[in-house]
């Protein structure tokens, strides 16, 4: 019974190395020739990528294909994951948490059942890693030729993958007092002050695990570049303002932030510093305030780095260039950025929002129509003490009737653009064009 529920849980258990890389199966809904699909670019001209067929709105299946281009799935819900004594462990006493409406529950939830929002980093870093290919000098014994992969490098897609959700894990602690009570006896929260040790310690085993596995790498520069990751990561809890559960809330926009442009093309002032050195902390003066920077610093520490530095890492390892390898920090943050837009966008598709639903107040679209009308901020500011007792359906009424959704649009076409011109470097490949479906999709979530 137990094995039978961790292959429910697994997906797909058998290695894809069987399927030949030039060939993907496809649906027979799906028709089966290749074809040119365009992606629109500001000045109306069309860049046109020979990509293979992904059907429409099926995010599910770029994903899937992508995955038999690699090897096997990539989620960090792997057999052998699953399978260790700790992990098990982790998941029995997370049933003693079941109708204590903990937030842990909803993070176990997400990275169960590996929903569209949560990022497939893993398998990003593996479709680079292949795509770039390795330098003919690396021995044949650290190459998995199946995968046309290193084993270092699928060492490194299970790290971030980790890094990640251990990230996720570590969210899902809650604040058990308010500073007014602070010190008061909590007895009566049991199971909360258990979840928080259960979030506590589960994320710290995940990150020491992490942090193992690029040990054994010994590689000193890869070493460097995850640990900024670490750093970042750490930071991204410390922007902007904060309610006492350390929720984000948006800052009051300032006179003087810039209009966010038009121009797709137009990829300036979309760095924090790491354009030079992103061992370095990132540049945050002027930031906040300022909508679209202040979204894309938030999104860039919270995971963008991770993204962006385990691409650069993977190509690190393939033996290629530096500049090689910075190109691929840029394509991993921007194309991290496309993907937090899209999910941005998602609450605000829907002409009224949810009977008690909730979405982020410092998603896209709330931060740009904030800079469009400030009276909204009055909303946000109810939010100081706990974010609930914001009124969202009238936040969500407000932000549909100004620009802020066109303008989340627009940033993530740029974001998807940045990403493509990185890929169109890279030769004609399985890989790259997994990759440019998986950004054509995002299009159409």
């Amino acid at each position: 019974m137990a094995m039978s529920k961790v292959i429910r849980l697994c997906g797909h258990l058998r290695p894809w190395s069987s399927v030949p890389s030039h060939k993907v199966v496809l649906h027979p809904a799906v028709v089966v020739c290749p074809e040119v699909r365009p992606f629109a670019t500001s000045n109306g001209l069309q860049e046109k990528l020979a990509t293979k067929t992904v059907q429409k709105h099926d995010w599910n299946r770029a994903v899937s294909e992508a995955e038999k281009i690699v090897g096997y799935p990539t989620s960090f819900l792997s057999l052998r994951w699953l399978l260790s004594d700790e992990i098990a462990n982790v998941a029995l006493h997370l049933r003693k948490l079941v109708g204590s409406n903990h937030p842990l529950l909803k993070t176990a939830k997400t990275l169960i059942y590996n929903d569209k929002n949560q990022q497939a980093w893993g398998l990003i870093v593996l479709l680079v890693s292949k795509a770039a290919g390795h330098v003919a000098t690396i021995p044949d014994m650290e190459q998995d030729k199946s995968a046309g992969v290193l084993h270092s490098q699928r060492a490194l897609a299970e790290t971030t993958e980790m890094i990640r959700t251990s990230h996720l894990v570590h969210q899902g602690m809650i604040n058990l007092q308010s500073f007014d009570n602070a010190g008061n006896d909590l007895s009566g929260d049991s199971d909360m002050i258990f979840g928080n040790k259960i979030a506590l310690l589960g994320g710290d085993y995940l990150l020491a695990n992490a942090c193992q596995q690029v040990a054994t790498l010994r590689n000193k520069d890869l070493n460097v570049l995850i640990s900024s990751a670490f750093r970042d990561l750490a930071e991204s809890n410390f922007i902007g303002d904060r309610d006492e559960q350390n929720n984000p809330l948006p800052t009051k926009p300032t006179a003087q932030s810039k209009e966010l442009t038009t121009d797709l093309n137009s990829l300036e002032d979309l760095g924090f510093g790491d354009l030079e050195d992103n061992t370095e902390p990132m540049k945050i003066d002027g930031i906040v305030g300022s909508p679209e920077k202040e979204w894309s610093l938030r999104h860039v520490l919270g995971g963008g780095s991770l993204l962006g530095k385990s691409c650069q890492g993977a190509l690190l390892l393939g033996g290629h260039p530096e500049s090689l390898q910075k190109q691929g920090y840029l394509f991993g943050k921007h194309l991290s950025l496309a993907w937090q837009a899209c999910i941005d966008m998602q609450p605000f598709l829907l002409p009224k929002l949810p009977m008690g639903a909730q979405f982020s107040l410092v998603s896209a679209p709330v931060l740009f129509h904030l800079e469009h009308d400030h009276s909204l901020y009055d909303e946000i500011e109810k939010g100081r003490k706990s974010i609930d007792n914001i009124d969202y359906a009238k936040v969500h009424e407000q932000v549909l009737q100004g620009p802020g959704l066109e303008k989340t649009k627009i940033l993530q076409r740029k974001h998807s653009v940045a990403a493509m011109q990185v890929l169109n470097e890279l030769p004609v490949t399985d890989a790259r064009r997994a990759l440019q479906n998986i950004i054509l999709a995002m299009q159409e979530l």
